[in-house]
């Protein structure tokens, strides 16, 4: 039991750890000590081995970790995109080597043994498709056409020029620093796919993050009927029941299943755990990315929004502050007046709570359009090129 209680504390540890690491700056987590461990992991961490660096090596020790810092956070380079295959390769041989003996079994027909490869091929591709594709590169003969799609809401996109490529930067699109290049309806610089998510791989992203959360669900829950399968073909329940004595009942039994398991199938149970927390990492960062799609927003665009009605609800107050202080100046002017009710003056609202800062999004046109603009972006509709050549 002492062991089985191990797992349990190994298997909590890491969720919380990789929680923290890949969500723990989303605003749900704001304030927590999720958000703690995550600034601890992503700066805190690094920045106090960076000064142990400094103290037994010098400074060319900490010139040296820079230049990697450089090259693996500061330009396009392919570690993650190697990472990602060798997890998802490595993942998937594992479960070849562990469980594919047992197919067919109990459950599972010899067709998984098929299908399992398809399905991790198709995430393979659309990896590789988000990957390499273009993201909606703004360049001087296409910025026309962006400019045209996307107009300047005047809040939060105005006309300017990239200081960096000294074209016209259109609404939506932002110079990334990563790639050195302006995206159309930027989103955000994604490492694992070594490219920027824009425009036009939006899509790509959306599919890579829905078929790698079904293909997380699909392993977790083949695993799990390859060990029911076993407990069934090796009459498990019978012989613990029949021979040990031990009374037909879930609360009996379950602890002396789970023993058995963990003694027999120890590498299937830490693939099928693995596979169900990647799964739900998986589950809200499409949640997330979804709700944004449906909004018409990007993850750029989110912070912007913050920032601006942060800035219009500070005016607001300052404004009613002023407001209410002009009012209580000539209120002690005036003279003659009855005296008011302090009673009504105490339940009274007061100006600040009646103020109310509205997110007006222009690019919002609904549901469904919002859908087809992720499915069929707006520079690459036929119709749009049409119209653009007849005006030419």
């Amino acid at each position: 039991m002492a062991v089985q209680w191990v797992l349990v504390c190994h298997g909590l540890v890491t969720l919380l750890v990789v929680i923290s690491f890949l969500c723990g700056q989303w605003p749900i987590f704001q304030g927590t000590f999720i958000e703690r461990i995550h600034y601890f992991l992503t700066f805190g961490a690094y920045d106090y081995f960076l000064r142990f660096v400094g103290v037994v090596f010098g400074s060319k020790g900490t010139k040296a970790m820079l230049s990697v810092e450089y090259f693996c956070c500061d330009r396009p380079n392919p570690i993650l995109q190697i990472i990602y295959l060798a997890i998802i390769g490595g993942t998937y041989y594992f479960i070849a080597t562990s469980s594919f003996e047992y197919i067919p079994g109990y459950y599972l027909s010899g067709v998984h043994r098929y299908t399992s490869l398809l399905a991790v091929g198709v995430g393979v591709l659309l990896f590789l498709l988000t990957s390499f594709s273009d993201p909606g590169t703004v360049k001087a003969d296409n910025v026309a056409k962006y400019i045209s799609v996307y107009p300047y809401d005047d809040i939060i996109y105005s006309e300017k020029e990239c200081s960096t490529c000294k074209i016209p930067k259109p609404a939506r699109s932002k110079h990334c620093s990563v790639c050195d290049r302006c995206v159309a309806r930027f989103d955000h610089h994604c490492g694992w796919m070594n490219n920027c998510i824009g425009e036009r791989n939006t899509r790509y992203f959306m599919a890579f993050l829905l078929w790698h959360f079904l293909l997380c669900i699909y392993g977790t829950v083949a695993i799990g009927l390859v060990l029911a399968g076993q407990l069934k073909e090796l009459r498990v329940t019978y012989i613990l029941t029949v021979y040990y004595g031990i009374d037909n009942s879930f609360r009996s039994l379950a602890p002396h299943v789970v023993q058995w398991l963990l003694a027999s199938y120890n590498t299937q149970i830490l693939l099928m755990v693995f596979l169900a927390i990647v799964s739900l990492l998986l589950a809200g960062f499409f949640g997330y990315h979804a709700n944004l799609c449906l909004t018409n927003t990007t993850t750029n665009e989110t912070f912007k929004w913050q920032d601006y009605l942060s800035w219009q609800r500070k005016l607001n107050e300052a404004k009613a502050s002023a407001a209410a202080l002009k009012a209580g100046v000539s209120g002690m002017r005036s003279e003659g007046n009855p005296p008011k009710s302090k009673w009504r003056a105490f339940f009274r609202k007061s100006p600040l709570e009646d103020m109310q800062v509205v997110k007006n999004n222009i690019y919002d046109k609904g549901f469904f359009q919002n859908l087809l603009e992720i499915v069929f972006p707006p520079s690459m509709r036929s119709s749009l090129l049409q119209t653009k050549s007849k005006s030419g």
